[in-house]
């Protein structure tokens, strides 16, 4: 960035630390406005039993055609108990603020357990979409039945979000997103559609990123359709970062201020909870959710606190660095919290949503040695035994992890020592694939030719894009592979590719 630029995000981060003093603010008269006030939609998340967030922005495009784009706009919101909104059981108004991009996040209480709810936005008159939520069982309460789905890997450029069309026909209790929500650069040559601008780092480049990913009126329906549950990976900043570390030579300083820009550009347009405002180039993002007796979720941040990677970017050959007992992927806070978790937990399924792969995948290095991923828990050793050892030495109940990073479907099974297949497995891992980011992918098995032979523990390799839809029982937690033909035009067909199931008190997968 040139002087100018770094000045500009450092008035970025000044707003951001001016958020923590925010106070309340009169609402003003509700602004006339040109155009639709909601072009990005409605969004719920972060369900409890007796609450749940709502989302919607304030355009801003409108509110600068109407000369309002500093002002507070007052928001009306209803909550009702059927879709026709007959039955209004809350309401109120909200501050849209400039200071947070007129976003709106509303944190609703006092609500029934395990229900479904409808909710709107009112301003200037003219009201969003409808969107659908729900609360959840109430933790230590029995509950028979959960389906969820999880996805990530989203590229504006390299495809349509079709997967997202068929995934809001679903009829799910809640969707996890692992990360890649937007890209914040150009990735390859080929495109079917076009960022509005090229590498973002400042505020108001993030917010307008933002803004273009959730103009997808098929994003928007899937957000509208059961509430999100969302964490972070790499390209909601800088491609494979690490802590405070970027990719390439970025001077440490400037990437501090792009953190805090891309965190409260995250935080404007994400479902989140008061409890994850960011501050500075921090974000909370690890959280639990218990949906009755059957299963905990552990949401995890693999980014902000991991240790940089060692060995070189890519697919590598072990060195020394690499193998230090300190290395970590979580953080040793984060990781005490899920250990902790983990070992208290009475519900009969643990669900970590993760990053980057946990179970090892091994290839072949040019010379014929083995080579892992140095960006996955691969390339971290250490961490990766000290998760896989409290597994096997713990037992928390049914443990499987749902990961996303890789564009590419996988399902493991976790052993205790992944290079002893005679081990004992001690949970299962679920690998989704990418919404749009790769273009159209490829049915197929195993693109290396020897990727399973070399890893016994790996059920399953499918290069299609798609999602993975999940339902859990107490005797089992079925997953469904659920992938279209291409991306690179609208329209796909979604059929399941394949199916894996974990039994309840058997850990990893059995074909479906």
């Amino acid at each position: 960035m040139n002087r100018r630029e770094f000045a500009r995000v450092g008035r970025d981060l000044a707003g951001l630390i001016a958020l923590g003093a925010l106070g309340s603010c009169r609402n003003g008269p509700e602004p006339r406005l040109k155009s639709h006030p909601f072009p990005h939609g409605v969004a719920s998340g972060d369900p409890d039993a007796d609450g749940i967030v709502l989302w919607t922005r304030v355009s801003e495009q409108a509110l600068l055609d109407a000369g309002v784009h500093e002002r507070v706009v007052p928001v009306r919101w209803e909550l009702a108990s059927d879709d026709g909104f007959g039955r209004i059981v809350a309401s109120g108004a909200h501050d849209a603020r400039p200071e947070l991009g007129h976003s709106v996040h509303v944190e609703v209480g006092g609500l029934e357990p395990g229900r479904p709810y409808w909710y709107r936005f009112i301003t200037a008159g003219e009201a969003s979409p409808a969107g659908r939520t729900s609360t959840l069982p109430a933790a230590g309460t029995a509950a028979n039945r959960l389906r969820f789905a999880f996805a990530s890997c989203q590229n504006y450029e390299q495809g349509y979000y079709t997967a997202y069309r068929h995934m809001a026909g679903e009829d799910l209790d809640l969707v996890l997103h692992l990360g890649d929500y937007i890209y914040e650069r150009r990735f390859g040559n080929s495109r079917v559609r076009e960022h509005e601008a090229g590498e973002v780092h400042t505020l108001d480049e993030y917010r307008a990123r933002y803004a273009l990913y959730r103009s997808d009126p098929d994003l928007q329906a899937a957000h509208a359709a059961c509430p999100w549950v969302v964490t972070t990976d790499d390209h909601e900043i800088d491609n494979n970062w690490a802590g405070d570390t970027p990719e390439d030579d970025q001077d440490p300083e400037q990437f501090l201020l792009r953190k805090a820009a891309a965190f409260q550009a995250f935080y404007e347009f994400m479902p989140l909870r008061s409890t994850s405002m960011p501050s500075g180039p921090a974000i909370p993002l690890s959280r639990r959710l218990r949906f009755g007796d059957l299963a905990d979720f552990h949401i995890l941040d693999g980014r902000q606190y991991r240790s940089d990677q060692a060995c070189g970017d890519g697919r590598r050959t072990m060195c020394a660095e690499a193998l230090g007992p300190e290395r970590t992927m979580l953080g040793a806070a984060q990781e005490s919290w899920l250990f902790d978790a983990l070992a208290a937990s009475r519900s009969r399924w643990n669900v970590l949503a993760n990053q980057v792969m946990i179970a090892r995948l091994e290839g072949a290095a040019p010379n014929g040695e083995a080579a892992v991923s140095m960006d996955r828990w691969d390339g971290y050793p250490a961490a990766q035994t000290r998760l896989m050892s409290f597994l096997d030495r713990a037992r928390p109940p049914n443990p499987v992890v749902v990961t996303g990073d890789i564009h590419s479907n996988w399902a493991a099974d976790l052993k205790a020592d992944f290079r002893n297949p005679a081990s004992a497995t001690v949970g299962a891992e679920l690998v989704g694939t990418s919404i749009s980011s790769g273009g159209d992918g490829a049915d197929s098995y195993d693109r290396t030719g020897d990727t399973l032979a070399r890893n016994p523990h790996v059920h399953f390799f499918n290069g299609q894009r798609g999602y993975v839809r999940c339902e859990a029982t107490p005797e089992r937690l079925v997953a469904d592979y659920r992938v279209v033909p291409y991306v690179t035009r609208p329209g796909a067909p979604v059929v399941t590719r394949a199916t894996f199931v974990a039994e309840d008190g058997r850990p990893g997968l059995q074909p479906g």
